[in-house]
This record gives C-alpha cells, structure tokens and sequence, in this order.
C-alpha cells in the first residue's frame, strides 16, 4: 500500500505492507482467530488435562491486546474499502 495524501496514518500503519484487499481480509481473519485463542479457556472451563492447561492462556491481557487491534483492523478496511484506496492490479495483455 502506498501512502497518500488523503491516508490517514492510522489506516497505513495497519496496511503498510500489504498490498491487496484479500490480504488484508486474512489478517483480520487470523486477528479473530488469535482473539479467540487468547480467551484465557482454563479460567472458564475447569480440566485437569495438564496438555489443555499448557498449551493456552491464563490471564487476560493478550485477549485485552487482540481485541483493540482487531478492531483497528477492521476499521481499517472499511475506511479503505469506502475511499476506493485498493490498488487496482493492472493486467497486460500478452
């Protein structure tokens, strides 16, 4: 993504290095997914499965983080999607 003069630097940080509108979509996309992982589970649910208990999360801070950002790149998106701000692949006919 190339900066312009109308690019608020909030959008262009979140987007600096992708470029396609697809990619961005994926990472919202793995933004959900890590947000739902950083749900500190043992706290909710009670196991004593010792693997469960070591492979997630048990405070809250990550899930405090990923919320935000999700969010940021969500809005993101749409500011981009509603200033037609993707840029528009060029395809050269051979």
């Amino acid at each position: 993504m190339e900066k312009t003069d109308t690019t608020p630097i909030w959008v262009f940080l979140a987007f600096s290095s992708i470029q396609t509108r697809i990619g961005a979509k994926r990472l919202i996309w793995a933004s959900i997914a890590f947000t739902f992982y950083f749900i500190p589970w043992p706290l909710l649910i009670s196991t004593q499965d010792l693997f469960i208990n070591k492979i997630l999360i048990e405070d809250w801070s990550w899930f405090a983080m990923m919320v935000p950002i999700t969010v940021w790149y969500w809005l993101s998106l749409r500011w981009m999607d509603s200033h037609a701000a993707w840029e528009t692949e060029v395809i050269e006919a051979a």
